[in-house]
């Protein structure tokens, strides 16, 4: 087995440690964690143009169809400059919500957008009660219409504050800890 990386991934990895070597000073991140939002809009962009956001995303959504070294190597370099942006919320965990279990008329809605810059979106999952079991969820999703309404109560949606959305799971069956139950919204 190769464990070497591409000259692509090679590539990535240089480009991106370039970059937040030249934008995550000490004294920026602080200035950063200072804005409205917690993180700077105007990197988010860059991040965009460079197509980083994009990069775990098919290319009919706007992305590069990147996988997961690709998306190991940005967030390993986040993780070195300490990053404040949201990019573990709103491209890893939301963005592969959406590929993976949205449907094709929400990925070509949103995924283009993440990819963009254009739009955050925050994953709203855990729960005061389940203390990190995935699948106690209390919340709860009943029909109502054409639609669904959600009851209950989300602890610490990262960058939910500043997400133009959220995916928020809820029960529409099975017990508390039952994970077939569970449904994303």
């Amino acid at each position: 087995m190769d464990f070497d990386l591409t000259d692509e991934q090679r590539l990535l990895r240089d480009s991106v440690d370039r970059l937040l070597a030249d934008t995550y000073t000490f004294e920026k991140r602080k200035g950063y964690s200072a804005e409205p939002e917690g993180w700077s809009r105007a990197l988010w962009s860059r991040y965009a143009e460079l197509g980083i956001l994009g990069l775990p995303f098919a290319e009919e959504h706007g992305g590069f169809g990147g996988g997961g070294i690709e998306t190991m190597l940005v967030m390993e370099a986040f993780g070195r400059a300490l990053a404040v942006e949201p990019y573990l919320t709103s491209v890893v965990l939301s963005g592969t919500a959406l590929r993976l279990a949205g449907n094709a008329a929400l990925q070509s809605e949103l995924l283009p957008q993440i990819a963009q810059g254009k739009l955050t979106v925050a994953f709203a999952h855990g729960e005061r009660q389940a203390r990190y079991d995935l699948s106690d969820v209390l919340t709860m999703a009943k029909r109502k219409g054409g639609g669904w309404v959600i009851d209950g109560a989300k602890s610490v949606v990262t960058h939910g504050d500043s997400a133009g959305k959220l995916i928020v799971s809820a029960r529409i069956g099975g017990e508390r800890d039952d994970a077939a139950g569970i449904a994303l919204f």
